[in-house]
């Protein structure tokens, strides 16, 4: 992914910005040991909606705060049959969705309405619907990057040696 210009100058501003980072000569070597420094994760830890979750990560997997999916009650089993039609739905032949989008979270929160086992689902949806940021996701990433409200990033990936080089010359 290309990097825009207004993403390039906020990088170069984050790099001069940090000492060791603009300490860097700016040929090959230096700008590749800063692309690495920007794939490391953000630290205090930044957290971020997947922009792609299988369902099968989503009904099998243990969530970053130890929840885990249930069928039982009210978590799915008794759930309405148009409950039910909607979370097929929601995945529509692709087995995946992006977290990222309101709509897709605002679905978690309709198809598994209700207290117990439904609102223990919807903590593991969200829950395994985010990630920790890379240190460049987290610098082109709106919202406040907590557990409870992660950010939308703006840029998804790891930066190469040229767009460190790039931004440098912007």
């Amino acid at each position: 992914m290309s990097l825009t210009s207004t993403q390039l100058t906020t990088l170069k501003n984050d790099i001069n910005a940090d000492p060791v980072l603009a300490a860097y000569p700016n040929n090959s070597d230096g700008n590749f040991a800063i692309s690495q420094a920007y794939t490391l994760t953000a630290s205090p830890d930044f957290w971020v909606w997947k922009t792609y979750v299988t369902k099968a990560d989503l009904v099998n997997s243990t969530g970053p705060d130890g929840t885990t999916f249930t069928w039982v009650g009210n978590g799915f089993i008794t759930r309405s049959a148009g409950e039910q039609s909607a979370w097929r739905e929601l995945f529509n032949g692709t087995n995946a969705v992006n977290a990222a989008q309101a709509n897709v979270r605002q679905a978690f929160a309709d198809i598994f309405s209700g207290t117990g086992n439904a609102a223990l689902n919807r903590t593991h949806l969200l829950a395994v619907g985010r990630r920790k940021a890379s240190r460049v996701e987290k610098l082109f990433a709106a919202g406040t990057g907590s557990t409870a409200s992660p950010a939308v990033m703006g840029f998804e990936g790891t930066l190469s040696y040229q767009d460190v080089e790039a931004a440098r010359q912007s």
